[in-house]
């Protein structure tokens, strides 16, 4: 596996580790599915096949001339089934049954809806599953072009809550079918969900990495302040409790993407990355019983939010990682001949995007930086882990 771009994944009870080739962007036909049950610093390769075609005799084959293009994916809890975003053409979804891991199987596919206005960028994303399989939880990732930003056309980028229980219950010729779906007009190019519990009510945490204004660069972000949207993509969590009608009940707002601070922050676009103060992705604690939502903001580094209480969610530990002023190897970032480069510089603040991992029992945080690598962080000032966290193994995103 050379590049999974976001599909990288590993489901812990079967201890497997999945990836999608992504080959930024160009695309690739196989699905890798790794054996880290011995030791996890040597992954055993158990298949790399190019799902969907009928060279891997595939029943359900892609059209003649189609590919999956490997973008982000998850598993289902169960450990059966492979989920994905596609970068191909049409922009799709698919599942693939991974029972036997040596040869998995193409189930189905079906395309992003077609509810958005030809101009703007569409892509398929990130997406989760719920516990007992049957819901999928989707990225409708629309970004508008920046004369669109006006505030009069109706929001299309956010989450689709589908019907998937035809997939999991391997009926022949499943059909997904729409439960409902939730949009909103303040960020772009939604991300990645996640299935959560906060005192016995579910809600989803939701992320964008695209701002209000459709992108982040100055015309974009004047575009946004100009009809009071915010500038950056943000975190939110989502009421869904009643899976017809699902709400945002809370948005991880940070003092940089308020629509009141525009003016103060709009120099700071120059020089800055691509996606500057936005979020990317975040992981919790324990998804059947949130306390803490942990989040990547790029350039904002990470943030840590108290979401005892997901309408009022307080953030209460963040982390800026030095710049640096030599590359690292396999950086993206600062590198003038990379494949994103948006006028990087030395000792420019880092990029931080990647999952995250809480630990309760050491009060730590994991994750990686561009520029920086591996951080271990610990809390201060006993400000984590609450005294009811916890954080079992594969239960944070």
């Amino acid at each position: 596996m050379m590049d999974p771009w976001e599909s990288l994944r590993v489901h812990v009870p079967r201890q497997i580790l999945l990836g999608e080739n992504g080959t930024n962007a160009a695309g690739g036909p196989e699905l890798d599915v790794y054996d880290i049950s011995g030791d996890c610093r040597d992954p055993q390769l158990l298949s790399s096949v190019a799902t969907g075609t009928s060279a891997n005799g595939d029943a359900s084959a892609l059209p003649s001339g189609e590919v999956l293009k490997g973008h982000e994916g998850n598993v289902s809890p169960d450990g059966l089934t492979w989920y994905s975003g596609d970068r191909g053409t049409p922009k799709k979804y698919t599942a693939t049954d991974i029972t036997d891991m040596s040869h998995p199987q193409l189930i189905t596919t079906w395309t992003v809806p077609q509810i958005y206005p030809a101009s703007w960028r569409v892509t398929t994303h990130g997406l989760a599953i719920s516990e007992d399989g049957k819901r999928a939880y989707v990225s409708q990732a629309a970004v508008p072009t920046v004369t669109s930003v006006t505030g009069t056309l109706a929001p299309v980028n956010g989450v689709l809550i589908l019907d998937v229980s035809q997939v999991q219950a391997r009926m022949p010729n499943p059909q997904i079918t729409e439960v409902s779906h939730l949009f909103w007009p303040d960020g772009a190019q939604s991300q990645m969900y996640i299935p959560i519990t906060v005192k016995g009510r579910e809600y989803l945490v939701g992320v964008d990495e695209v701002g209000g204004g459709g992108g982040n660069a100055t015309a974009n972000v004047q575009a946004a302040c100009s009809i009071g949207l915010p500038m950056f993509p943000m975190a939110r969590i989502i009421d869904i409790r009643d899976e017809r009608h699902p709400k945002v009940v809370s948005r991880m707002l940070l003092e940089t993407h308020d629509p009141a601070n525009c003016s103060a922050v709009l120099p700071d676009i120059v020089g800055l990355s691509v996606f500057t103060y936005g979020s990317h992705y975040c992981s919790v604690d324990n998804k059947h019983d949130a306390t803490t939502l942990a989040c990547a903001y790029f350039n904002s580094g990470v943030r840590v939010f108290d979401i005892r209480d997901p309408r009022r969610p307080k953030e209460i530990a963040y982390f800026n990682p030095p710049g640096v002023t030599t590359p690292s190897y396999g950086s993206q970032h600062f590198n003038p001949t990379a494949f994103i480069n948006s006028g990087t510089q030395a000792g420019g603040p880092d990029w931080c995007s990647a999952q995250l991992r809480l630990d309760a029992r050491h009060g730590t945080l994991e994750t990686t930086c561009h520029d920086n690598g591996f951080l271990a962080l610990k809390f201060e000032n006993g400000v984590w882990p609450f005294p009811e966290t916890t954080t079992p193994p594969g239960m944070q995103n």
